[in-house]
């Protein structure tokens, strides 16, 4: 992420920057994500090549313009970067027999019906882990949006399971509230941090970062939770998370590499 310090607010007649809305500079479209801790200006390429500019309360339209024109030099070589880690986006058809994983481990999909089994097919998941195979409805399997949707659930399901009361070991090694945490599909981010009252923030997490190995989703998560302290990804944000997670440059790299062959939701057609 690229920043740089804030120099003034917006004038009475200037225009500001609105939260989650867009700012269009010479052709280029960019989200808008304004902090009220941040004090810098900052800049993030996202997964999927889109740009996110960070601002902080009352920045002025014309000053975030003047930021971004100055960042092109920046903006094209981590751009170039992306594209040399870009992921390989596996496509699946979602057929029997595939395999799926789940923090780390195997399993393959097996088209069931599910009017076979103990629950009433009305009130029976689409998909359920049982026995070491994901079961996936026959009558969901036939579509591949809704099987696609199906699985998606599934992991959101699974992931929220799995994190309850994960999350407080890591807020205490950091020293900040412990956020809540929703599991949802984020496109090409692995998670993200939003401020909240009190200081208790929430943390979504895509629901492909539960196909990651344990050890990597912790990682996510302790990344996520670094920024109830500290926004941006700067010298203090590095030197946080190394205080929680000495290990946390080498598990980047790993995430950078592993997650270019993690399923995100892309289907063979």
């Amino acid at each position: 992420m690229r920043a740089q310090p804030v120099r003034s607010m917006a004038r009475l007649d200037e225009p500001e920057l609105t939260d989650d809305g867009t700012l269009v500079v010479d052709g280029r479209e960019l989200r808008v994500r304004i902090s009220p801790r941040r004090r810098r200006l900052g800049l993030t390429v996202e997964r999927d090549r889109s740009l996110t500019l960070h601002a902080f309360e009352g920045c002025a339209v014309g000053r975030a313009e003047e930021f971004v024109r100055g960042s092109e030099v920046w903006i094209a070589a981590k751009t170039r970067l992306s594209d040399e880690r870009r992921q390989l986006h596996p496509a699946r058809s979602l057929r029997n027999g595939e395999i799926h994983r789940y923090l780390g481990r195997d399993y393959r999909l097996l088209v069931v019906d599910n009017r076979q089994g103990e629950e009433p097919a009305p009130q029976a998941a689409p998909v359920r882990l049982v026995a070491g195979r994901l079961r996936l409805d026959r009558a969901v399997a036939a579509d591949q949006t809704l099987a696609r949707k199906a699985l998606a659930d599934w992991y959101c399901r699974a992931g929220e399971r799995w994190m309850r009361g994960r999350l407080q070991p890591w807020a205490a090694r950091m020293d900040v509230p412990e956020a809540s945490v929703r599991v949802r599909d984020l496109g090409h981010r692995w998670g993200s941090f939003r401020s909240g009252a009190a200081g208790h923030g929430v943390i979504s997490l895509h629901w492909a970062t539960f196909q990651l190995p344990i050890h990597l989703v912790d990682y996510v998560v302790a990344h996520e939770l670094a920024h109830a302290r500290v926004s941006g990804h700067g010298t203090d944000y590095w030197r946080l998370l190394g205080r929680a997670l000495p290990e946390c440059r080498r598990l980047k790299a790993e995430l950078d590499e592993l997650g270019r062959r993690v399923w995100m939701g892309d289907l063979d057609r």
